[in-house]
């Protein structure tokens, strides 16, 4: 068995000795398909790593052979750094990377056999946009109620299933032609005519600037292989061993791009005397993922790749990972019942030998302002009680909107945070102006990027001049470039324009030349650029303070430049802006073996694939955590729960829930019923330091029946009552003040002691709750209308004493303490004790 002289040779027991039974299995599986179904925290990346040292030293495969996919440029990165620990400095000669980097090398390589040459441009996001906002000035059509990024998610829709702009046009505008002048898109009634116009004409516009969009990287390169006999030939002997990880994520056109590259629909026949995989038939194919934890079908991934592995893939075989090594199972008692609730799912539940540790905690607020502060004080008891390093402990939460109350409450209590998600770096203006310079130098036909750069930094190019240009190339049949270049050419320019435009051409000429001199040290390029264009001394010169920290972040870009050369051999302009274009959010976060000195805040979609010894989970209301429109949608309530799933497993030692009786929502406060995910976590596992809101008190307390509103949280004890408040004064109890409207904000702060009128605006009324004793359950309540849960269904209508016509979005069989959720329309989503309710089935 021939094998690679540079591979670090292990023997058997050093790569499966300390893998537990089911890893060991799946490290050393022979065979053309193995699904590895891994449970959060259960090793996968040390299994693939382990998986591709034993393909290389059992299986005798060349380090050339093996493709490893992941996600995200951290995880690739973090991958490579493994197996040169395992196998050695040949690690890094591997295709190790995002689908996205990989599809890039192979159309660098290939893509001319479909019309795409090598220096092509990926288009961001901001870039995409703005071709297509110059495509609705031509076309006339409204932008504000055709969004570009509406738009755009079509289009990537489209992408995702591989469905070409011919095949739309084809349907909805066979009339059209890409490229035609003067079609008025603004006559068409149907959207899909619209929507088929702006992809064809999308499309060519990005063909004839050279360029790409993120999609277009997958789509391009299954239309490469499938389009290139010879291509598709290459790759099936190049690549023998194909290995995906987070598979769930997939989309449809990923999935065929595996199968593409694997030659399963090939033909050929594997060799059946080969140890491995051999040198023909289609290549063997592992997969990592968790149904679980698919939590991307807004991007387009179809949870169906992984459900349906086992019949896409001939002889498939499915290893299940369940053995945890991140948190305790008090964490994973909470994750498997929640996500026990969604129906299809192939059946695994998480365990750990770590032990039980500490309860959840949770807690309900008054508002989602007081919830912030809460949250604020407990991050700051924890770090200055029990030394948690703030950088050990996040916060998460379902939407990016959230933030702005959990920044306000952590500010105020002075604690340190970084914000993931935010404005990255490279699509800070100067930092994309300098960018497109870049782009410019390598893809003169770029008209995004050129146009951008005109009049930047002011040189006297206004949009005049643009679309003198603008037409001038259209007339010559053209790039924008080419307009330039032969402005001299355009009629009636007067000098005014045309000298500042023949000083851009020539300053653009010469750092072109000046870039294929130096094209092995792009950090020397960039500051050539910086220089000769004027970005940088038009910052210097400003008296602006923020010009400063953007001067900054242009020598930051000159510096990730000089790191680029230094970690690459064979450093290219092209390639230093390739990686600049396939940053992901992730890959901002700084490593965990480092101290940020910061909590770290994100939304859950974020987390995914991150662990964090201390998280807490916020918003677990209705509508804010699962997402309103998942009320009334199965697949999309199921998607919300994986990611309550997802956002569960990210705690390695203690995780809090919080939830907020009030929260704005479109300028006003809306009352929130608890999430129905703190219904499906086993109560032994929470220590409730607060399970009812004052409001939510209160209105119980004046209430003679107490039949309506109770929930799956009905009871509570006044020791729910005790945690300090985060104003100082004494407990939550049961004198409270309040404004006379509906609408609570975060001075509406519920106390022993009655806060002065003068922190409300109009009428103040003040009343004392009768003294009782401590209120019971819904579940203890001995009332009893004789209604069955079984005699009730998704979409029946009912009719409710107090909310009037409804209709039931959700049941659930609890025997005597049996839900229903029913939407009221304007009285809201409410969830009831079916056996307490004031219902009738209609």
């Amino acid at each position: 068995m021939q094998q690679d002289p540079d591979v670090i040779a292990r023997p058997p027991e050093a790569l499966i000795g300390d893998l537990n039974p089911q890893q060991a299995e799946a490290v050393q599986y022979r065979g053309p398909a193995l699904l590895i179904g891994a449970g959060a925290g259960s090793g996968k990346t040390r299994v693939l790593t382990r998986r591709i040292a034993w393909i290389l030293t059992q299986f005798g495969a060349w380090p050339s052979q093996v493709l490893a996919i992941t996600f995200t440029n951290k995880a690739a990165a973090e991958m490579r750094e493994r197996l040169e620990s395992l196998i050695g400095p040949v690690a890094s000669r591997m295709w190790v990377s995002t689908f996205h980097s990989a599809c890039v090398r192979i159309l660098r390589r290939d893509g001319e056999r479909i019309g795409l040459k090598s220096g092509f441009t990926i288009y961001d996001t901001a870039d995409c946009e703005r071709l297509i906002k110059l495509i609705a000035n031509d076309f006339n059509f409204d932008v504000k109620r055709y969004t570009p990024r509406s738009i755009l998610a079509r289009i990537s829709d489209y992408k995702n299933n591989l469905t070409s702009a011919r095949e739309m046009l084809a349907q909805y505008a066979p009339d059209f032609k890409p490229g035609q002048r003067g079609y008025r898109v603004g006559r068409i009634g149907n959207p899909e005519e619209l929507y088929a116009v702006v992809y064809a004409e999308y499309q060519h516009r990005l063909a004839a600037a050279n360029a790409v969009d993120f999609d277009d990287l997958i789509v391009r390169t299954v239309e490469l292989l499938r389009a290139c006999p010879d291509v598709a030939e290459y790759y099936h002997r190049k690549f023998r061993y194909i290995l995906v990880d987070e598979y769930q994520d997939t989309n449809h056109a990923q999935y065929v791009l595996i199968r593409e590259l694997a030659g399963v629909d090939a033909g050929e026949h594997a060799d059946m005397g080969a140890v491995g995989a051999g040198r023909v038939g289609p290549a063997w194919i592992t997969v990592v993922g968790d149904s679980d934890q698919s939590i991307y079908a807004f991007r387009g991934a179809d949870i169906r790749n992984i459900q349906d592995f086992e019949q896409d893939f001939p002889n498939a075989k499915t290893i299940m990972l369940e053995q945890n090594y991140r948190s305790t199972q008090t964490i994973l008692d909470a994750a498997n019942a929640v996500i026990a609730h969604n129906e299809g799912r192939k059946p695994k539940r998480l365990w750990t030998a770590a032990g039980a540790g500490e309860q959840i905690t949770a807690y309900a607020a008054d508002t989602a302002q007081l919830e912030a502060h809460w949250i604020a004080a407990q991050i700051k008891r924890l770090h200055t009680d029990d030394g948690v390093r703030y950088s050990d402990i996040a916060v998460m939460y379902r939407a990016n909107a959230q933030s702005r109350s959990l920044e306000e409450g952590l500010i105020q209590a002075r604690v340190p945070y970084q914000l993931i998600g935010g404005t990255k770096f490279y699509e800070r203006r100067e930092v994309k102006d300098a960018l497109a310079y870049l782009q410019a130098i390598v893809n003169p036909a770029d008209d995004i990027n050129m146009r951008r750069i005109l009049n930047v930094p002011k040189r006297g190019l206004g949009a005049r001049a643009e679309s003198q240009v603008t037409l001038h190339a259209q007339q010559i049949g053209g790039t924008f470039w080419d307009g330039v270049a032969h402005a001299d050419q355009i009629e009636g320019m007067t000098a005014r324009t045309l000298n500042p435009l023949m000083r851009f051409a020539q300053m653009m000429q010469e750092l072109r030349e000046f870039a294929q001199e130096h094209d092995a040290k792009p950090s020397q390029i960039v500051a050539e650029v910086l220089e000769r264009s004027g970005l940088l001394e038009e910052l210097k010169k400003s008296q602006d303070p923020q010009d400063q920290s953007r001067v900054e972040n242009l020598s930051q870009l000159q510096s990730v430049a000089a790191e680029y050369e230094q970690n690459t051999p064979d450093a290219t302009l092209a390639g230093f802006l390739e990686t600049t274009a396939l940053v992901a959010d992730s890959d901002q976060l700084p490593d965990e073996s480092q101290d940020s000195g910061k909590v770290t805040l994100m939304t859950l979609h974020t987390a995914k694939g991150l662990e964090y010894p201390i998280v807490f989970l916020t918003g677990m209301e209705q509508g804010t955590f699962p997402h309103a429109r998942a009320m009334e949608d199965t697949s999309e309530l199921s998607e919300e729960r994986r990611l309550a799933y997802v956002g569960i497993t990210r705690a390695k030692r203690h995780l809090f829930v919080t939830r907020a009786a009030v929260r704005a929502q479109w300028g006003r406060s809306a009352e929130m019923m608890p999430s129905q995910f703190l219904d499906e976590i086993p109560a032994d596992l929470i220590d409730w330091k607060r399970k009812e809101a004052g409001m939510e008190r209160m209105r119980s307390g004046w209430r003679a029946n107490a039949s309506h509103d109770f929930g799956a949280h009905g009871g509570w004890n006044d020791d729910e009552f005790d945690a300090p408040s985060p104003f100082g004064g004494s407990s939550y109890g049961s004198r409270s003040s309040y404004g006379s409207g509906s609408s609570y904000g975060s001075r509406s702060t519920y106390g022993s002691g009655v806060r002065g009128s003068a922190a409300h605006a109009g009428k103040v009324t003040t009343r004392r709750a009768p003294v009782r004793q401590p209120a019971q359950p819904a579940s203890s309540l001995k009332t009893d209308n004789h209604l069955r849960i079984e005699d009730f269904a998704v979409g029946d209508k009912v009719t409710h004493d107090k909310f009037g016509l409804g209709t039931v979005v959700d049941a659930q069989d609890k025997g005597r303490n049996s839900v229903i959720t029913v939407d009221f329309g304007s009285s809201g989503v409410k969830r009831l004790m079916l056996r307490v309710a004031p219902i009738e089935k209609l």
